[in-house]
């Protein structure tokens, strides 16, 4: 059900995103030409010349957007983050329109219109997004266009995953039961109440609906669109065979860590309500659309870090000045094809910060941190330095 709903609102967005495009390209004419803001000192061009781009502006940026995966459901991804995707995604385009140009010779089109527009595109299109997305979030709220998720654990990291999300009814996220190892083994880890079998009893109030071998039958007959893997550490096997079980599956995959572990998995991080969600399986980008991300992220991020330069080496002098120790943090990380590499962050944390706590997650007050690493959080400049990942 819920694909066809997704369906319906991917369809919807894709053609608001045509309308704000399109008239955001005829707004552009008519402010650069009849406004009267600026001078026109060559005369005004037929408004025809400027009608006839745009069928190729609209396949440009349909194109480029679902290249860049703007149309994948992001239900829990910050708004700065599709900000940030239409920035880069419209300054492609324009860079694809502007190609395109050269093979209109007898035509000479104006610089200013191209940069109103690719100006006034990445507005109008962030502020519908939110619009849009806030409309979702009042529709979910609602009880529509709800994502049915079934939950791999009984434990702890499963309780508080569920917590969160009926904190969060605006992420539309129905969680329609609990999956166990075993059919009659309650621990104090994992109450059940009461100790069920074969699908009766509960935890928090959710049904414990079956075992993890009965997990791709559920998927199947409940009409699963996303299996959330909340397991302990100690767990390790029994996560790695859920995902050999159920990766051929047309489910999204998430997994709730506990903890530092998946932080080398190649996937994106999500936050809800502060738990870490580390989103494992999404649909690859293939063929030209590898080329032309891969591409335009080369290009853009060369562009960012000579903009940003200055910034950069203020943060620099700003953290040896207020602490002792390197200026940035390196780790580990694993990419592509399971290949190794480090990735480099600003140092935050006092050197040796984990010696005595171990890996555990920033808090709030968290006293480990520097001077000015708060602020570097808050703020994500501490990512900075992974400009550098894009280059190599």
């Amino acid at each position: 059900m819920l694909k066809k709903h997704a369906k319906f609102f991917e369809n919807i967005l894709f053609l608001t995103d045509l309308v704000v495009i399109e008239l955001s390209w005829f707004l552009a004419y008519y402010l650069r030409f009849y406004s009267g803001l600026l001078p026109v000192e060559k005369g005004i061009p037929p408004f025809r010349i400027y009608f006839y781009l745009i069928i190729p502006i609209l396949l440009i940026w349909g194109f480029v957007f679902k290249s860049f995966g703007l149309y994948r459901p992001k239900r829990i991804a910050p708004y700065l983050n599709e900000i940030f995707d239409i920035l880069k995604a419209c300054t492609f385009s324009v860079l694809i329109l502007v190609s395109v140009t050269f093979f209109f010779r007898q035509y000479e089109f104006s610089r200013l219109v191209f940069l109103g527009f690719w100006v006034m595109t990445i507005i109008a299109l962030s502020l519908e997004r939110i619009f849009f997305r806030e409309i979702l979030r009042f529709l979910r709220r609602k009880g529509y266009n709800l994502r049915y998720t079934l939950v791999a654990g009984i434990g702890k990291l499963a309780q508080d995953i569920v917590k969160r999300i009926e904190l969060h009814p605006e992420i539309g996220v129905k969680v329609i039961g609990f999956l166990s190892q075993h059919e009659n083994t309650p621990t104090s880890t994992s109450p059940l109440s009461p100790p069920y079998k074969g699908g009766e009893g509960a935890v928090n109030g959710i049904s414990v609906i079956g075992t993890y071998k009965d997990i791709r039958k559920i998927i199947e007959e409940k009409d699963v669109d996303q299996v959330i893997i909340a397991l302990s550490m100690e767990e390790h096997a029994l996560i790695l065979e859920l995902l050999k079980d159920i990766g051929d599956e047309m489910v999204d995959i998430k997994v709730i860590p506990d903890l530092c572990e998946f932080m080398t998995l190649r996937g994106g991080i999500d936050e809800l309500d502060g738990l870490p969600i580390i989103s494992l399986q999404d649909t690859p980008l293939y063929g030209w659309n590898i080329v032309i991300k891969r591409t335009f992220d080369i290009i853009f991020f060369i562009i960012a870090i000579i903009l940003t330069a200055p910034l950069f080496l203020l943060i620099s002098l700003l953290i040896k000045i207020t602490s002792i120790g390197p200026i940035f943090y390196k780790q580990e990380r694993m990419g592509l094809d399971g290949k190794k590499f480090i990735t480099y962050k600003f140092r935050t944390m006092m050197v040796n910060a984990e010696e005595n706590t171990g890996p555990v997650w920033a808090k709030e007050n968290d006293e480990r941190k520097t001077t000015i690493g708060t602020f570097l959080r808050r703020t994500n400049l501490d990512e900075m330095p992974q400009f550098f990942n894009v280059l190599k």
